[in-house]
């Protein structure tokens, strides 16, 4: 009987089911972040490179 009453009580209990949902949540906004600075790291990579270029153009 006391392991019918712990089984219908773990069932029943939702605390891990919203810690997985944050975990999800939480995963993809990562991936957007990481997306976003990929992005933001190749543009900077291109802006520095045509500054080298044109002061070596000067030179």
């Amino acid at each position: 009987m006391l392991r019918l009453c712990i089984m219908r009580a773990l069932l029943r209990d939702q605390r891990g089911a919203t810690a997985v949902e944050y975990g999800l949540i939480l995963a993809l906004i990562v991936l957007a972040m990481l997306g976003a600075l990929q992005l933001f790291a190749t543009e900077s990579i291109g802006m520095w490179t045509r500054i080298s270029d044109s002061v070596d153009g000067v030179m």
